[in-house]
């Protein structure tokens, strides 16, 4: 997996911490590493939030305008939807879900024992607000990987090395966990026209030259002259492999107006999507009972 002649060098705009919330209504604890405040500097990502809990999880809700990656870091997350979906991911299995023209779903601790998670929130462009509804159980037995010189990169979404990723996208992103071993580099190719963050899960990297550590992230804004583009990732030595959680899109460029559960583009789609889920557009809230343990 070589690096495209051409590709131009990515930097780092700026490094974040990821905030603590603490518990509230639905979780046990939770850290946000994307706030929703300034979604053009994010563009197209909205948000990424991180949270444990147990019971009650999150019960049904709805969502519109914007697909959901949920990446279960620990524990057993149960789902349902009202389109007939319903089942159990476990640890480092990822769930894709676009939304679209109105989905209501839940997200709960399997036997309301543990789950954390980490959920990303990608915006649609304004034509694709509307789109049929879509789950996609992304399990991590199942996702191709690449092995390159003391590297692992789980490929999720997107072409990375040759390699494409299970995900199906109306917006294109790109999208992998990628683990890198003590005292090595790696040179990951991104498409030239994307919005970059790298989220440390654990260790520290040196990203373009910039230290990295667990629970920070750094972005690199869009290189649009350049068809390809490689940012460069460093680990010391050590005793410990470092994991980075990396997802790149281009930049939609349009007004973002959230309201709860819902993204649009104006007050008044807000408006609307409010009066068609209390309206029963969105479907029935369904009756469906928990996964029962086997």
């Amino acid at each position: 997996m070589g690096v495209p002649q051409g590709a131009a060098q990515r930097s780092v705009v700026r490094v974040e911490r990821k905030m603590h919330f603490g518990p509230d209504a639905q979780v046990d604890d939770r850290n946000v590493i994307i706030t929703p405040l300034r979604p053009e500097l994010t563009d197209p990502f909205l948000l990424l939030s991180e949270d444990w809990f147990s019971s009650p999880g999150f019960e049904w809700h709805p969502h519109r305008g914007v697909e959901t990656v949920t990446i279960v870091l620990d524990g057993v997350l149960e789902h349902g939807d009202n389109i007939g979906h319903a089942g159990a991911l476990t640890t480092g299995d990822v769930q894709w879900m676009t939304a679209g023209r109105g989905i209501i779903h839940r997200e709960l601790a399997f036997r309301n024992e543990r789950a954390h998670t980490l959920q990303l929130w990608v915006n649609l462009p304004p034509e694709m607000k509307m789109v049929d509804t879509r789950y996609q159980d992304l399990l991590a037995g199942r996702r191709p990987g690449i092995e390159k010189d003391g590297a692992h990169i789980d490929v999720i979404s997107g072409e990375i090395g040759g390699v494409q990723g299970p995900a199906v996208n109306n917006w294109p992103i790109s999208g992998a966990l990628i683990t890198l071993e003590p005292g090595r580099r790696l040179e990951h190719v991104l498409p030239g026209r994307d919005r970059a963050f790298l989220h440390v899960l654990s260790g520290t990297v040196t990203i373009a030259g910039r230290p990295v550590q667990a629970g920070e992230t750094a972005w690199s804004d869009p290189l649009p002259q350049a068809s390809s583009s490689a940012l460069t990732l460093e680990t010391a030595d050590g005793d410990a492999a470092s994991v980075v959680m990396v997802y790149s899109g281009e930049p939609i460029g349009q007004p973002v107006v959230m309201g709860g559960p819902f993204v649009m583009n104006s007050a008044h789609e807000i408006e609307q999507a409010f009066r068609d889920f209390q309206s029963g557009r969105f479907g029935a809230v369904p009756n469906q009972a928990r996964l029962q343990h086997r």
